[in-house]
């Protein structure tokens, strides 16, 4: 009875020290993705005029679903220290404008293929990997999702499509620029990107 009760209690213990958020990255990627598809698919908004409805729809959804700050911290990495607060939050702003019409774009683009999620991996306590994959006709897309708990919710920081991280693709051309130019330079250089778009 004994042996039996402290096997019991050992197991009640491994229970307990599984953490609670085990599983919870994934069913946010899954939710958020098929928010966009439920978007993608409804019908009153297929036509050509319905687009500019669409798009908001999709942006409120990106908002919702990106931490435009770490994604900007990590883009910058040591370059972040060089802007001013005032810097931060426009670069944070106008960056957001870029990755959102990128996505939104991309998206739009969508035909009914399937999204298979199939793995989430914690790389630390509050960091996560989902991996997922569009099925198409004649081959899969993979696509991951890295992600941060802050405020107890699970947001996106990167985004790896077919082992490109958006990241380290904008850290490349950000550092180029920054190593001849300015903060300031580079903020024109992003105003006249959005005002283009």
């Amino acid at each position: 009875m004994k042996k039996q009760f402290a096997v019991l209690s050992i197991l009640i213990i491994f229970v307990l020290s599984i953490p609670v958020y085990a599983g919870v990255p994934m069913t946010t990627v899954e939710a958020t993705v098929n928010r966009v598809l439920d978007v993608l698919r409804a019908a009153k908004l297929k036509s050509p005029a319905a687009k500019e409805k669409k798009k908001e729809k999709l942006r409120i959804i990106y908002k919702d679903m990106f931490d435009e700050i770490e994604f900007s911290k990590r883009t910058l990495t040591r370059n972040w220290n060089k802007f001013s607060p005032a810097e931060r939050v426009e670069f944070v702003n106008l960056f957001e404008q870029i990755l959102e019409k990128s996505y939104i774009d991309k998206i739009l683009d969508y035909s009914n293929e399937k999204v298979d999620f199939y793995k989430e991996s914690m790389l630390s306590e509050n960091q996560a990997e989902i991996q997922t994959k569009i099925v198409t006709a004649s081959k899969e897309i993979p696509i991951f999702y890295r992600m941060i708990l802050k405020d107890g919710k699970w947001k996106v920081y990167d985004v790896v499509v077919e082992n490109v991280s958006l990241v380290q693709n904008y850290r490349t051309q950000f550092n180029d620029i920054l190593i001849k130019d300015t903060p300031e330079q580079l903020l024109e250089i992003l105003r006249k990107k959005v005002k283009a778009q």
